[in-house]
């Protein structure tokens, strides 16, 4: 079988220079790196990520690290990073802390993290003060994509605004009694997305002179059977309102299936929007703040890629990726 050192030996190069150029790294010139690419093929040898960190340090992975593995969100990020990653020849490890004491744990040993990966990225975590400082030590690039962790450079939206957005319509429309569905009592990870959206709900409404109701707000993880349970929640309050706004899309659409299960009209009797634009939005003719999470994705594996190819740490920057309300056939005025 065909390893690295025949390539070495063909090529006269060493081991270091000939992972080096087939991992695309820094410190060879285009003419070499041409050259092993060709001997690497015609032997038809191809690198193990494993054996190619040997000589360098190096990986050529990144590992990804969400809250959760389900869910489009999570998803549609991955897919936005993976596909930069990939095209820049990294491998992608993904972690999830599903469950959540044992695997936070294992994804913030740093000693397991460098020996796996050469970058990582982060979805929608906050990270304490321990875990920061814990990540810094590591010597690896870091990115988030989500809520702001102090000292770590981030792509995120502003999720207050996102509630403004979207409860903002409502009341122009002529809503008043505006429902809210988000949050998660059970949370232990301190996600912070459904309380922000929530500040900018409350905010427009006060803004508009309606003093919010509590018993219009209704918890709802981000799905869509927690859509179904929080329209059941609020139909068992019996507070009847015009208008919801929903923490994601996929809640809202539990909402709408469950709200047209039980007789109730959208948008005639009920209006709905949501957040994110996910890709079934459309069939629901949801009305939505849309966000580009693919494109929030794809911002931040090539921050990171930057940061590897270059070993250059920059000062910690935070993007804001824009959002923007579309209106679908959900929403209307009360009648």
């Amino acid at each position: 079988m065909t390893g690295i050192v025949d390539v070495a030996a063909r090529a006269g190069v060493s081991v270091a220079t000939v992972s080096r150029a087939l991992r695309g790294l820094p410190g060879v010139s285009a003419t070499t790196r041409q050259l092993v690419q060709d001997i690497a093929s015609e032997l038809g040898y191809v690198a193990s990520p494993s054996a190619a960190g040997l000589p360098t340090g190096r990986t050529g992975a990144v590992a990804v690290v969400s809250p959760v593995a389900r869910g489009w969100y999570f998803t549609a990020v991955l897919e936005g990073a993976q596909e930069v990653l990939t095209q820049h020849g990294y491998d992608v490890l993904r972690y999830d802390l599903s469950e959540v004491e044992t695997n936070r744990r294992k994804v913030f040993d740093t000693q397991l993290l460098r020996k796996r990966a050469d970058g990582l990225l982060i979805m929608s975590l906050p990270l304490d003060a321990d875990e920061v400082a814990a990540l810094h030590t590591m010597h690896r690039p870091v990115m988030v994509v989500g809520p702001i962790v102090p000292g770590i450079p981030t792509v995120r939206i502003d999720d207050v605004e996102v509630g403004r957005q979207a409860t903002r319509h409502l009341v122009e429309l002529g809503h008043r009694r505006i429902a809210f569905a988000g949050g998660d009592p059970e949370d232990h990870l301190g996600f912070p997305v459904s309380p922000d959206r929530r500040l900018g709900y409350l905010e427009v409404l006060r803004d508009a002179g309606v003093e919010p109701d509590p018993r219009l707000t209704v918890p709802a993880r981000f799905t869509v059977e927690a859509g179904i349970a929080a329209y059941e929640e609020l139909t068992a309050r019996d507070v009847r309102p015009t208008a919801l706004f929903a923490v994601s899309d996929e809640v809202a659409m539990g909402i709408i299936y469950a709200a047209k299960h039980d007789g109730v009209r959208v948008p005639e009797d009920l209006s709905v929007v949501g957040v994110d634009d996910h890709d079934l939005s459309w069939l629901f003719g949801l009305s939505t703040v849309k966000q580009d999470v693919r494109e929030e994705g794809r911002l931040a594996a090539a921050a990171l890629v930057d940061r590897l190819r270059s070993g250059v740490d920059t000062e910690p920057s935070i993007t804001t990726v824009p959002t923007r309300l579309i209106v679908r056939s959900s929403t209307a005025p009360p009648r």
